[in-house]
């Protein structure tokens, strides 16, 4: 997108805003260099990583420590040659030791199937030998440890033993001479690499040995006694050694790095992305933006719009509600001035820029942002004295420049053009722009002044007018938007409230009525009816969202109360089930009580019925019929016209039905459902389940068989078809070694021929 556009937007100052977050240098800079991309697709794939990336970092609260930054370190490398130092060495592994906590703490996304998350962990290579030789060599302060090496250990084991002895010699020294006097600190210290005495400066002729050098004061002299000579030559060769091996382990740990180089930059770079993630994590919950996804060809319909400067400034920022259907392509704004127009034009064009760019936008959930490859933006005063420009002239220069970029897939922001000339001329030329755009299908937000301009906005199609609203009272701006309809340009109020001449105020208003071209009135009258409107549409939200709450209240405590009635009546069935199985009541009591107890569900009255009425001839077979007893949908098997029974199939069960207890399936969903007093399942004796266990092994099919036992004795039946088929005869054979021994069953027999023979049973509950 145009430079020159992004910077009128003010996107810069908000790519600072965003990079304040970040933790690390080079993460900043990764904001800052945030620009918009151009793909639907894209965009959103940011915007959904943004998402999972907030719902992790609250649900697991990791978050960055401060890292250095480390493309200096790569650079080095490239130069084989080049050794790097401890300090390279400890940020590197500082900063691995980072990237492999967030890479742990990452982790559990698989477990979440959190997709983005996923995908940003898979394109990692962890540079394991690199991290591992780092951790065993350089210590939490920075240098290298002893065990990196046994040369290097053996090397300050002996300096370690050396300054023993030297420590044990100088104290046997002073207190031997008895020098106490003479020495300004009673400890050895260090000076040109070897270990001194910090000598009394108006003493040093006193002792043989050999003055390095002199305290700033002048009043100490560091002083080598000649017994300590020899032991620091000793000193000095084993610090040869001890560089030459610190040097060696500095190699090996660099062939390490420079080895498994492009791993190692790959985690820093995971780092750096993640810092930018966490930047517009913490930049969305201090301003209160939300990712946006866009939609190519959708309107747009912004929210509760803010200003994000405004809202970073603490400004006291007033929510707009900003729509422009897809249908429609320019919105012309009017109204008075400071009425926040110029404002609403710039937040739409630079929250469009923010979402382009994958950046957390300061608009309400649900707000939704069509796709524009390029943004265009004429704002502002541009009069150049230097280059003899006028404001006309660069607003007729800017658009002539852009004018042949402009298309379908464009964002056009145009703020008061023609303002700097004759107004008729000025709003000629704006209309004839606002015709050139529509032809090109270009999408443009236009603030203006001009009345030809607002006339042009109410009866020109995918044309919207929009006005900014006032206080009726005292003409303060209300900072809303109300959409079809033009507003008044108050500039004689705005100069009253300004502390303007009334004298000249009143001859203003004098000189209006002369050219008859006061229409204040008329536009006052609109702005109080769109004010009033608006109240009233707040207040119907308002209302609608009390509303919504006390639903939602009530659903929840209805699925509350009917969970609890429904396992309560379960309850109550398996313990009604469990004294007839043991013999404590008979079959017509337990019948009795599961009958009582589906009447806690249907209720005690019968309520009023307004429907009509269904009957057993209305009942075609192959057709949906419900199941009002149950509540449940099932299709129509066979009719028997002498019993007025049907014979239903629900989700595979099938069973002979009373046509009083079934009604039809409207088309549109809803069921007819008369309500009946609840009745007895013993009171049909006619009442059948059929249970279908062909192609199913012994052992499962006699364990179907038993779970539906249960559910057809709730149920009150009387009679089970259980279809076993014929086959070799082996399920037949279970199946009725299984009737055999069930206390339940009166008497069981193969079904006729014209049922299914030998490949059915017929059961005849007790």
């Amino acid at each position: 997108m145009e430079p020159r556009s992004l910077q009128l937007l003010e996107f810069p100052k908000v790519l600072k805003v965003l990079s304040n977050f970040a933790v690390s240098s080079s993460g900043a800079q990764a904001c800052l260099d945030l620009s918009p991309m151009r793909e639907a697709d894209t965009i959103n794939s940011v915007s959904r990583f943004f998402r999972q990336g907030h719902n992790f970092s609250k649900e697991t609260g990791f978050r960055l420590s401060i890292f250095p930054p480390l493309e200096g370190l790569f650079e080095f490398l490239i130069k084989p040659s080049n050794i790097l130092d401890t300090d390279a060495l400890f940020a590197l592994v500082q900063t691995l030791g980072q990237a492999r906590l967030l890479k742990e703490a990452l982790s559990i996304a698989e477990k979440r199937e959190w997709d983005c998350i996923v995908e940003f962990l898979e394109g990692i290579i962890w540079p394991e030998k690199t991290f591992s030789g780092l951790k065993r060599c350089i210590d939490p302060d920075g240098h290298i440890r002893d065990e990196s090496s046994p040369e290097l250990y053996d090397v300050r084991q002996s300096l370690r033993g050396l300054h023993q002895r030297c420590s044990k010699k100088v104290r046997d020294y002073i207190h031997g001479e008895d020098i106490s006097r003479f020495m300004q600190d009673d400890f050895m210290t260090i000076s040109s690499d070897r270990y001194v005495l910090p000598l009394k400066s108006n003493f040093k002729g006193r002792l043989q040995g050999i003055i390095h050098s002199y305290s700033n004061t002048g009043e100490t002299c560091y002083f080598e006694p000649l017994f300590l000579v020899e032991l620091n030559n000793t000193m000095q060769e084993l610090k040869q050694k001890e560089r030459l091996e610190e040097l060696k382990v500095l190699t090996y740990l660099t062939g390490l790095v420079r080895a498994e180089h492009v791993e190692c930059e790959a985690a820093y770079g995971f780092l750096v992305d993640y810092d930018v993630l966490q930047a517009k994590i913490s930049f969305a919950e201090s301003l209160g933006a939300v990712a946006v996804d866009v939609e190519a060809g959708a309107g747009f319909n912004f929210k509760g719009a803010r200003h994000p400067l405004l809202v970073a400034a603490d400004m006291g920022v007033h929510p707009l509600n900003i729509e422009l259907p897809s249908e429609q392509r320019v919105l012309i704004l009017s109204g008075g001035n400071a009425g926040g127009k110029t404002v609403c034009l710039k937040t739409v064009g630079l929250l469009a820029v923010m979402a382009f760019s994958g950046i957390p936008v300061t608009v309400d959930k649900g707000s939704i942002l069509p796709l524009f490859k390029n943004i265009f933006v004429s704002i502002g005063d541009e009069q150049s004295l230097e280059e003899n420009v006028s404001t006309f002239s660069a607003q007729i220069q800017s658009i002539s420049r852009i004018w042949d970029s402009m298309d379908s897939s464009t964002l056009f922001i145009l703020d008061e053009f023609g303002s700097g000339t004759d107004p008729a001329q000025g709003a000629a030329l704006a209309q004839a722009v606002i015709d050139g755009l529509l032809e090109n299908k270009v999408t443009c937000f236009a603030a203006t002044h001009f009345p030809a301009l607002k006339t042009y906005a109410l009866v020109t199609e995918g044309v919207r007018a929009a006005s900014v609203l006032f206080d009726p009272g005292t003409k303060k701006p209300l900072f809303r938007i109300a959409y079809d309809q033009v507003g008044a340009s108050i500039a004689l109020d705005v100069a009253r409230e300004h502390g303007f001449p009334e004298c000249l105020i009143t001859k203003a208003e004098q000189y209006l009525l002369m050219e008859g071209s006061e229409t204040g009135s008329v536009m006052s009258r609109l702005n109080e009816l769109a004010v009033s409107r608006e109240l009233e549409l707040e207040e119907l939200d308002r209302e609608r969202e009390k509303l919504r709450i006390k639903r939602a209240k009530l659903e929840e405590r209805f699925e509350k109360e009917r969970v609890a009635v429904l396992n309560d009546v379960k309850a109550q069935a398996q313990a009604v089930l469990k004294e007839w199985q043991d013999g404590k009541i008979g079959r017509k009591v337990a019948l009795k009580k599961l009958a009582d107890a589906r009447g806690k569900i249907g209720g005690d009255s019968k309520p009023k019925v307004e429907a009509k009425a269904f009957s057993y001839d209305d009942i075609e077979v192959g057709t949906d019929i419900l199941n009002i007893n149950w509540d449940r949908k099932g299709i129509v098997l066979e009719k028997d016209d002498r019993k007025k029974r049907v014979k239903v199939d629900m989700d595979g069960v099938a069973m002979w039905m009373p046509a009083d207890q079934l009604g039809p399936v409207k088309k549109d969903g809803q069921t007819f459902r008369p309500q009946i007093s609840p009745v007895e399942a013993s009171s049909h004796g006619d009442m059948a389940l059929k249970v279908d266990l062909r192609g199913k092994r012994a052992d499962i099919a006699i364990s179907e068989l038993g779970k539906f036992f249960d559910q057809a004795l709730l149920r009150g039946a009387t009679t089970i078809e259980v279809v076993h088929g014929r086959g070799t005869g082996a399920l037949r054979r279970e199946v009725h070694i299984f009737l055999d021994n069930n206390p339940t069953v009166a008497s069981y027999a193969l079904a006729p021929e014209d049922q299914g023979g030998d490949g059915m049973t017929l059961v005849e509950l007790v």
